[in-house]
């Protein structure tokens, strides 16, 4: 029987390669991004074209274990962002939006502007049949959290590309035509931070994504499992889960979270944004200066 609701202590590539063709409904990659980072036993300093041709070995083979309505999902610096959206291109991915994931606590830099962001690619093996949930993850509309207006849809409207589960760190926000996505990211003093693995990502901009692109029941490999956020959030949600992983340490580890979690636990991290406005039935005869304040929590932020 194919693996499944496991870590596998094992070469990424190698493993999705032996994974039965179209077997994957969802696959989120995080992979190493070849920039130095102290992993316990992977080398992150690769050739250029090392790196590149190994990301080729295992894009492909992610392509090749998903199903034709499978997704994919992957966050990369800026380094290799490019090179690696062309890769999966050529792969025979289509990319449905080039995100940027923008976060406070960012990495400090001594010659160059402090990065708080990094790039996440929406890609799906058929461009006209691939799964999108919009009713899972709408989110109330700035009719609804600044002006109140009666105007405004009651379910809420489908996100941007801005993501920002923590309205009060970026109280002017930011617009719709923008392609950032907001979530603070996982610092070590967060009670999300699971300590064995420095690379994490929260919980929550995992489950926007496990929400929109899979179903229950249906199953999510991530190929580089890490601390196991992907495949917590999805046990949390109700999916099955594949991970991989060089690390004995980090599988071990991972594994034993998973054994922690439960399905139905509640996801860790900011929920979005609620409607919290004042009624404002006067607003088309308020100052605009005045309705633009940003509500939080039921306060006008300053």
């Amino acid at each position: 029987m194919p693996p499944v609701n496991e870590i596998l202590n094992t070469d990424c590539v190698a493993a999705v390669r032996q994974l039965p063709e179209g077997y994957v409904d969802l696959a989120f990659a995080d992979p190493p991004f070849n920039i130095g980072y102290d992993y316990d036993v992977y080398h992150d300093r690769k050739e250029r074209d090392v790196y590149l041709d190994w990301s080729r070995e295992w894009i492909g083979a992610v392509h090749r274990a998903l199903k034709p309505t499978g997704t994919f999902w992957l966050a990369i610096g800026d380094e290799y962002a490019a090179e690696l959206k062309i890769i999966s291109q050529e792969t025979g991915f289509h990319c449905r939006s080039w995100v940027v994931w923008y976060y406070t606590f960012g990495v400090n830099c001594k010659r160059k502007f402090t990065r708080s962001h990094a790039h996440i690619f929406h890609f799906v093996k058929d461009p006209d049949n691939f799964t999108f949930n919009a009713e899972q993850i709408r989110v109330p509309s700035a009719r609804q959290l600044v002006y109140n207006d009666t105007r405004a849809n009651p379910v809420g409207r489908l996100p941007d590309d801005t993501w920002i589960l923590r309205p009060q760190d970026l109280p002017d926000g930011f617009q719709a035509d923008e392609d950032t996505w907001y979530f603070p990211r996982v610092a070590g003093t967060f009670k999300e931070r699971a300590g064995f693995h420095g690379c994490q990502m929260p919980e929550q901009l995992l489950g926007r994504i496990i929400r929109s692109c899979s179903n229950a029941g249906e199953l999510v490999l991530d190929p580089f499992s890490g601390s196991a956020s992907t495949l917590i959030v999805a046990k949390k949600l109700g999916r099955n889960f594949l991970g991989c992983d060089l690390s004995p340490e980090y599988a071990a580890q991972g594994t034993a979270r998973l054994d922690a979690t439960n399905v139905g636990d509640a996801l860790v991290g900011a929920p979005e944004p609620v409607v919290s406005a004042p009624a404002t039935p006067d607003a088309a005869h308020i100052p605009e200066r005045k309705r633009r304040r940003v509500y939080v929590r039921g306060k006008a932020a300053k």
